[in-house]
């Protein structure tokens, strides 16, 4: 397929379906509608005592939109992704019309971690995460969840469910109620960049009073 845009993709998210090329150097990209899709519940996130107890070390810090480019070559630099050339420009495109957010945690002063997703209404379309480190990723994903439900979303997108995101609470549910979701998700306005970034201290509290 040719002529993707940053519109044509606002579009596709808006309708449940999402981009995927066969791998980096392929320049076709198709469309995905899955029958069974991947979400993660908002006040389901499952954080176990030791990801508890690896936030309280406080060795990280966490950015908003400081890096998205970073973040997005970094979930692409693995053997075997859907982001190709068109796709990775049409993100960053995205990203600089307010429509795609990265979280990042750094270490040592280096970009150990991150995830990224794209923004309509209060819906959020989880695409893609990295780590360089260990539970990287997993501290990426706490302060998404925690910036997702302070900022009045009501949907993460995973697109697909994988062990490691059942792990964490993420489930499986059909198309139909998929769509359900979405339609009422997309009615709402919600603001990814408002809410400051928290204290661990004061994300763990949170997930206190929410459990």
């Amino acid at each position: 397929m040719t002529g993707l845009t940053a519109d044509l993709l606002l579009l596709a998210y808006a309708s449940g379906v999402f981009p995927m090329a066969e791998h980096q150097d392929d320049p076709e990209v198709f469309w995905v509608d899955p029958k069974r899709r991947g979400i993660l519940p908002l006040h389901g996130f499952r954080m176990s005592r030791s990801l508890a107890r690896r936030l309280r070390r406080g060795d990280y810090q966490i950015t908003i939109n400081q890096d998205f480019a970073a973040v997005l070559t970094a979930c692409a630099d693995r053997a075997e992704t859907w982001i190709n050339a068109d796709i990775h420009a049409r993100y960053v495109e995205l990203h600089q019309m307010g429509k795609a957010h990265s979280v990042e945690v750094w270490q040592d002063g280096e970009l150990s971690g991150g995830v990224y997703g794209v923004t309509l209404g209060g819906a959020f379309f989880g695409e893609s995460m990295f780590s360089r480190r260990r539970d990287a990723s997993k501290i990426a994903l706490c302060y998404l969840i925690d910036r997702l439900n302070q900022a009045g979303f009501t949907l993460c997108d995973t697109q697909f469910l994988t062990a490691h995101l059942a792990s964490l609470g993420g489930v499986e549910i059909s198309r139909a109620a998929y769509q359900r979701l979405l339609r009422d998700a997309l009615l709402l306005k919600a603001d990814f960049t408002a809410p400051a970034v928290p204290t661990a201290q004061e994300l763990l509290q949170r997930r206190t009073q929410i459990s």
